[in-house]
């Protein structure tokens, strides 16, 4: 979420966070539950959203297809990656089992969106074909929650405040392996890593973090408690990446922000062919992402222990990304928005 200190700064808003149940956040102000079953709460979500001029989300949410905003309200969509390597909106493959009705709902949550944010020409044109967005509604601010990786200071108070928690940080090197979603994964009591293998080859010198998708439900019997830590629960992924040396991911986001960092990165694609048919790829896979490229753990071990990186690659990768994301996209977005709108009660959709 982007940083409410310069939102406070720019206006005298009351500030409500819309959140899910499972969102986990620090905020001292109003937070509510926006899910029916928590009735008072849903109930005083919709007379927010109904009384508020300013209104920031950070995801799809079907409910705007139903909601008819007073013309002076703006809408701003943050989304919640940086960047993308699989397809999605109305370029998503699956778009295409939809019902006509489905997709007029789609395009009429889009049409909702007043701006963009956007940390990258690439991530324009993306959101053009995406969203069906025009010229008028990108803001190219940069992403506020980049701003983490430029202060020095938050960086380190939060790498230490990691190394109380997990005092064998300060000993050993930290993998960290952070997939993306995949359907159908509710319940797994597995994950395609072989553990076993890792821990034999990597103990000496690596810990491994495993941060799983919150929908996924991983039973860890951990037989490696020095080496392999479950930190799916842990509310912020950037604070993870701050200690993290080596990320393993997929076709997650993660890897648009890490770049920012200038670490390395593999990327454990064993579903590849399967994962491109059903969700589509903006560019080819190997082409795009900012490091090797392994199919099965055993090439994955081994791609950690040779340790060779191209760090220009990832410069450039993180350059063509984040060309808007400098250190302090809240203060320009937060500027942006307000020279076009007058200060009112102020909502984010959390």
């Amino acid at each position: 979420m982007f940083t409410l200190k310069e939102l406070k700064g720019q206006a005298d808003d009351q500030i409500i966070i819309l959140k899910t149940a499972s969102c986990r956040l620090d905020f001292n102000g109003t937070v509510l539950n926006f899910e029916p079953k928590y009735f008072a709460d849903w109930i005083r979500s919709i007379y927010h959203l109904a009384t508020s001029n300013v209104i920031f989300i950070d995801n799809y949410f079907g409910f705007l297809a139903a909601v008819k905003f007073k013309p002076n309200v703006k809408c701003i969509q943050l989304w919640h990656a940086a960047g993308a390597i699989k397809q999605f909106g109305l370029m998503d493959p699956s778009i295409t089992a939809r019902s006509p009705k489905a997709i007029q709902r789609f395009k009429k949550v889009y049409s909702q969106f007043d701006y963009v944010v956007v940390g990258g020409e690439k991530m324009a044109d993306i959101y053009r074909e995406s969203f069906g967005v025009r010229e008028e509604n990108i803001l190219r601010t940069g992403i506020p929650r980049t701003d983490f990786f430029f202060d020095e200071q938050a960086l380190q108070k939060t790498a230490a405040a990691l190394k109380k928690t997990y005092p064998i940080i300060q000993e050993k090197k930290v993998i960290l392996y952070a997939p993306t979603y995949r359907e159908n994964e509710f319940n797994v009591s597995s994950v395609p890593l072989d553990i076993e293998k890792m821990y034999q080859e990597l103990k000496d010198e690596y810990i491994l973090l495993l941060r799983l998708h919150p929908a996924v439900h991983f039973d860890l019997s951990n037989q490696y408690p020095d080496f392999v830590y479950d930190v799916s629960g842990y509310p912020d992924i950037n604070h993870l990446l701050a200690v993290t040396d080596l990320l393993i991911s997929d076709y997650s986001s993660i890897p648009f922000e890490f770049s920012l960092l200038q670490r390395p990165m593999i990327f454990f694609a064993y579903d590849l062919e399967e994962y491109g048919k059903s969700r589509g790829f903006w560019e080819p896979y190997e082409q795009l992402v900012p490091g090797p490229v392994v199919y099965n753990s055993k090439d994955l071990v081994e791609a950690v222990q040779t340790n060779k990186y191209d760090y220009d690659q990832i410069v450039k990768f993180a350059n063509e990304w984040n060309e808007f994301s400098t250190g302090t996209s809240s203060l320009r977005l937060i500027q942006a928005i307000y020279s076009k709108n007058e200060s009112a009660k102020t909502i984010s959709r959390g």
